[in-house]
Protein backbone atom coordinates (compact mmCIF):
# COMPACT_ATOMS: atom_id res chain seq x y z
CA UNK A 1 0.00 0.00 0.00
CA UNK A 2 1.42 3.87 -1.09
CA UNK A 3 1.91 5.81 1.63
CA UNK A 4 2.32 10.10 1.37
CA UNK A 5 4.19 12.01 3.97
CA UNK A 6 0.98 13.39 5.14
CA UNK A 7 -0.82 9.76 5.61
CA UNK A 8 1.87 9.03 7.72
CA UNK A 9 2.40 12.04 9.77
CA UNK A 10 -1.75 11.73 10.94
CA UNK A 11 -1.12 8.13 12.04
CA UNK A 12 -0.30 7.42 15.39
CA UNK A 13 3.12 5.81 16.69
CA UNK A 14 1.18 2.64 17.20
CA UNK A 15 0.03 2.71 13.67
CA UNK A 16 3.54 3.50 12.42
CA UNK A 17 5.07 0.73 14.25
CA UNK A 18 3.18 -1.49 12.70
CA UNK A 19 3.85 -0.76 9.34
CA UNK A 20 7.73 -0.85 10.12
CA UNK A 21 7.49 -4.13 11.87
CA UNK A 22 6.76 -5.79 8.29
CA UNK A 23 9.72 -4.29 6.66
CA UNK A 24 13.05 -4.92 6.92
CA UNK A 25 14.96 -1.70 6.29
CA UNK A 26 17.93 -0.30 7.82
CA UNK A 27 16.02 3.17 8.12
CA UNK A 28 13.62 1.23 10.69
CA UNK A 29 15.74 -1.20 12.53
CA UNK A 30 14.47 -0.62 16.07
CA UNK A 31 11.05 1.02 15.42
CA UNK A 32 9.13 -0.64 18.74
CA UNK A 33 11.67 1.75 20.67
CA UNK A 34 11.78 4.86 18.14
CA UNK A 35 9.62 8.10 18.61
CA UNK A 36 7.25 9.50 16.31
CA UNK A 37 9.73 11.79 14.63
CA UNK A 38 12.27 8.86 14.09
CA UNK A 39 9.61 6.73 12.77
CA UNK A 40 8.73 9.06 10.75
CA UNK A 41 12.32 9.97 9.03
CA UNK A 42 12.39 6.28 9.02
CA UNK A 43 9.42 5.13 7.33
CA UNK A 44 10.04 7.91 4.87
CA UNK A 45 13.28 6.69 3.68
CA UNK A 46 12.50 2.90 3.65
CA UNK A 47 9.66 3.77 1.54
CA UNK A 48 11.53 6.73 -0.52
CA UNK A 49 8.98 9.59 0.59
CA UNK A 50 9.98 13.09 0.87
CA UNK A 51 9.99 14.26 4.19
CA UNK A 52 8.17 17.48 3.27
CA UNK A 53 4.95 18.60 1.78
CA UNK A 54 4.98 20.69 -1.82
CA UNK A 55 3.23 23.15 -2.10
CA UNK A 56 2.58 25.38 -5.40
CA UNK A 57 1.56 28.46 -6.68
CA UNK A 58 -1.53 28.74 -8.79
CA UNK A 59 -3.11 31.07 -11.02
CA UNK A 60 -0.47 34.09 -10.58
CA UNK A 61 2.88 34.94 -12.33
CA UNK A 62 5.51 34.09 -9.05
CA UNK A 63 8.27 34.91 -10.95
CA UNK A 64 6.76 38.38 -11.71
CA UNK A 65 5.93 39.15 -8.59
CA UNK A 66 8.99 38.02 -7.06
CA UNK A 67 10.65 40.31 -9.84
CA UNK A 68 8.74 43.57 -8.34
CA UNK A 69 9.47 42.07 -4.78
CA UNK A 70 13.07 42.63 -5.71
CA UNK A 71 12.75 46.36 -7.32
CA UNK A 72 10.83 47.55 -4.22
CA UNK A 73 13.33 45.96 -1.81
CA UNK A 74 15.92 47.82 -4.06
CA UNK A 75 14.03 50.90 -3.87
CA UNK A 76 13.85 50.86 -0.11
CA UNK A 77 17.11 50.30 0.15
CA UNK A 78 18.06 53.48 -1.34
CA UNK A 79 15.19 55.27 0.77
CA UNK A 80 16.88 54.35 3.63
CA UNK A 81 20.04 55.34 2.45
CA UNK A 82 18.52 58.62 2.39
CA UNK A 83 16.95 61.05 5.33
CA UNK A 84 14.15 61.13 3.92
CA UNK A 85 11.70 58.69 4.62
CA UNK A 86 7.98 59.88 3.44
CA UNK A 87 7.88 57.16 0.94
CA UNK A 88 9.06 53.85 3.08
CA UNK A 89 6.11 53.40 4.65
CA UNK A 90 4.24 52.85 1.22
CA UNK A 91 7.14 50.75 -0.54
CA UNK A 92 7.27 48.92 3.01
CA UNK A 93 3.44 48.24 2.49
CA UNK A 94 3.44 47.19 -1.43
CA UNK A 95 5.99 45.21 -0.74
CA UNK A 96 4.15 42.87 2.00
CA UNK A 97 0.80 43.22 -0.24
CA UNK A 98 2.99 41.24 -3.10
CA UNK A 99 4.39 38.56 -0.32
CA UNK A 100 0.77 37.75 0.50
CA UNK A 101 -0.25 37.47 -2.66
CA UNK A 102 1.91 34.68 -3.23
CA UNK A 103 1.34 33.16 0.15
CA UNK A 104 -2.60 33.32 -0.35
CA UNK A 105 -2.28 31.62 -4.22
CA UNK A 106 0.16 28.48 -2.63
CA UNK A 107 -1.96 25.44 -2.36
Amino acid sequence: MAHTYHELKEMTVAQLREIAKDMTHEAVKGATQMNKDHLLKGLCTALNIEMHEHHEVVGIDKAAIKIKIRTLRKKRDEILATKERKELSGVLRQIHALKRTIRRATV
